[in-house]
């Protein structure tokens, strides 16, 4: 990868902690072009992953990024940057402890470097944090792409890094430090969502019975949270309730929901949410056909649907064995 300074596409670097997590962060934002993940900072040639995490290379794990200055500004990636990080933090990130964790930013030019240390201030300025920022700013130096299978991870395998991600702590620390961009974060989901699928999943909407694409579906496989790709529910458990909407009999998991009164419309109902992303799902009634005499009426707005095919190329692949005598 070229770096360029100074003109229309220049690289930005940096190390957050596990780098599955600082991918999508970036990728999102207009006039980036690719972000890679890799290692930086060490002393040791082509270093792998194993190598890295060892601590005996001394290098980071890091994102860069190329990007259109002309579209996007350096300040833009460094505001993005602080938001998913815990910059007080010098021995790791969250539950990720060691070198190879901890942070830092590279920059690539004088004006980069500028520019951070002013961010650099004025974060420790804000009060925002009760502990000094310790995340150095560094001269960037060679970077290696890491091994395929770490491009995209959050894309590639969107469960196992769901799930990591939930345990890590990162997201619970970002709520709690930044909490007040959550307008930010809404607007980034009116541009990823359609209409419909936001008001459903954000606003408590609920779509048409009979006009809406699952309602009626037959296909087998699981339906996952169209905001987070949380796995809700499958196929086997679907069945035809003749209310207009998918229904099924249980969740996939009763951990990866969350219920809670609805006193709307004038009456006492129970609502479904899906426990990572908190998106409105639907209702939860007592009219269901098997023992347990539950039916969650799904909007389908709220879900996505990946075929059993699919489920290994999705990062799904631990619900393949439901389907394998079907």
């Amino acid at each position: 990868m070229d770096e360029t300074t100074g003109g229309i596409n220049e690289l930005a670097t940096f190390a957050g902690g596990c780098f599955w997590c600082m991918v999508a962060p970036f990728e999102q934002l207009d006039g980036v072009i690719q972000v890679v993940s890799g290692y930086t900072g060490g002393k040791t040639d082509n270093p792998t992953y194993e190598q890295v995490c060892s601590g005996n290379t001394g290098h980071l794990e890091a994102v860069q990024i190329s990007f259109d200055s002309g579209v996007l500004a350096y300040e833009s990636l460094l505001d993005t940057f602080w938001k998913q990080i815990d910059p007080t933090d010098e021995g790791g990130q969250f539950h990720d402890r060691g070198i190879s964790y901890q942070t830092a930013i590279f920059y690539h030019n004088e004006s980069q470097k500028q520019k951070a240390e002013a961010s650099q201030k004025a974060l420790g300025e804000s009060g925002r944090f009760s502990r000094p920022i310790v995340t150095p700013i560094l001269s960037a130096v060679t970077f290696y792409p890491a091994e395929d299978y770490h491009q995209d991870y959050h894309a590639s395998c969107s469960l196992p890094y769901s799930m990591y991600r939930k345990a890590s702590g990162r997201d619970e620390f970002i709520k709690r430090y930044w909490g007040q961009e959550k307008a930010g974060l809404k607007e980034d989901l009116k541009n990823k969502l359609s209409t419909l699928q936001y008001k459903v999943t954000q606003n408590n909407a609920t779509e048409p019975p009979f006009q809406n694409i699952y309602w009626d579906h037959k296909g087998e496989g699981i339906y996952v949270d169209i905001v987070s790709g949380e796995p809700l529910f499958s196929s086997l458990d679907k069945f035809d309730s003749n209310c207009g909407w998918p229904s099924f009999t249980r969740p996939l998991d009763p951990e990866a929901i969350k219920e809670r009164v609805d006193r709307g419309l004038f009456m006492k109902r129970v609502e479904v949410r899906s426990q990572e992303a908190d998106s409105h799902l639907g209702h939860v009634f007592n009219d269901g056909p098997k023992a347990n005499g539950l039916r969650y009426c799904i909007n389908s707005a709220s879900i996505r649907f990946v075929p059993k095919e699919k489920l290994d190329q999705e990062g799904y692949g631990e619900y393949s064995a439901l389907f394998a005598n079907q």
